[in-house]
């Protein structure tokens, strides 16, 4: 992990101090940005969103998935609380403390915006960020590579419904046409703008060429991370100034559901006797959220200014600390890991080997 990254949510928080500022003493400005749309998608924001991602989805090798047979355990595992689990327990967490426990301490024509945006959150994995995190665990790559393949995959069609879903459950109006055009813009399009540029970079210099060309597109990844906070704070700014509260309100059902989800696929792939280098990986995919599209997604849908946008930044605010808890949470349990039954059993059988089993 770089410096950049490993202090992300330092900058983060900066960007909240800067974009506060801006948006306070240049709100003109702040407001003629957030007028140049078309169809409901700011173009300014749509332009670093694509800056953001494209560089992420580089990574993706989709020829992966012909490989998720070599660790059908740990696959299943983290299919189950990616789309079964973690978008539903979300959903719940957000009603129950958003809805209910935290109701008086809201602004009360916020408080479905702030569960759309915690649904936005949930409902799709991380795709980039987990190559660092399994690194950090000493992850099987090639089970991450295809794991994030095949999220990637599922996500360009199941995004949509399951967050239609959520949203209809909690009441809150599903604006078809716009969840519609947001997974376009902001899934289907950047997986196919990657892989074109993979390609043409594979073509002319080989996997050496890919691996130069993608540490140098990362700091424009980040940096239009930032770029984008502080846009969001620029318009968000008055209400954090009036409300700070909100945030760490909207931490707490974040917080329960990242430590839960990753507990559970940790649990899981123990009790099915998957190795530790696919279990770690496994957990961290299952827990960290892909918030770069549900910022997009929740700024296309709701606006800048609405608690949906708010809530998924706050994602962005802990993700990094509450990822590397999990990463040294993981790695401090080896040994308790295998020393559990299933996983134990198969490390002295011939079946413990993708070849054996296969």
């Amino acid at each position: 992990m770089s410096l950049f990254e490993r202090y992300l949510t330092l900058w983060v928080a900066l960007c909240i101090i800067v974009g506060v500022a801006l948006g306070h003493f240049f709100a003109p400005a702040f407001q003629a940005i957030g007028a140049a749309e078309v169809a409901r998608v700011n173009l300014p924001m749509a332009v670093l969103i694509w800056l953001m991602i494209i560089p992420m989805l580089v990574k993706v090798d989709f020829g992966a998935l012909a490989g998720v047979r070599a660790h059908w355990r740990g696959i299943g595992v983290t299919l189950f609380i990616n789309w079964a689990v973690k978008p539903f327990s979300m959903a719940l967490l957000g009603w129950l403390f958003i809805g209910y426990l935290f109701r008086p301490y809201l602004p009360a024509d916020q408080i479905d915006s702030y569960i759309a945006g915690l649904i936005l959150l949930a409902a799709a994995p991380c795709t980039a960020m987990v190559f660092v995190w399994s690194n950090l665990t000493d992850g099987e790559p090639n089970f991450t590579l295809s794991q994030v393949a095949l999220n990637d995959t599922i996500m360009v069609v199941a995004f949509a419904p399951i967050v239609a879903l959520l949203l209809g459950i909690s009441a809150i109006t599903v604006p078809w046409e716009t969840l519609t055009l947001s997974v376009g813009l902001y899934i289907i399009v950047p997986v196919i703008a990657a892989q074109v540029i993979r390609r043409a970079l594979m073509a002319h210099g080989g996997i050496e060429g890919l691996n130069t060309a993608m540490w140098k597109m990362q700091p424009v990844s980040l940096v239009s991370l930032l770029a984008t906070l502080i846009l969001l704070f620029g318009f968000q700014g008055e209400q954090i100034i009036d409300q700070p509260v909100v945030i760490a309100l909207l931490a707490v059902p974040i917080l329960i559901q990242v430590y839960f989800n990753s507990g559970l696929a940790y649990l899981l792939n123990r009790a099915t006797g998957e190795a530790h280098c696919v279990a770690g990986p496994s957990a961290l995919i299952g827990a960290s959220n892909f918030f770069e599209l549900a910022v997009a997604a929740a700024i296309s849908i709701f606006g800048f200014q609405s608690g949906a946008a708010l809530a998924t930044v706050v994602g962005v605010l802990i993700e990094v600390p509450v990822m590397l808890s999990i990463v040294a949470i993981v790695n401090r349990s080896k040994g308790w890991y295998e020393a559990g039954g299933a996983v134990s059993r198969r490390r002295v059988t011939p079946a413990a080997t993708p070849e054996a089993e296969a």
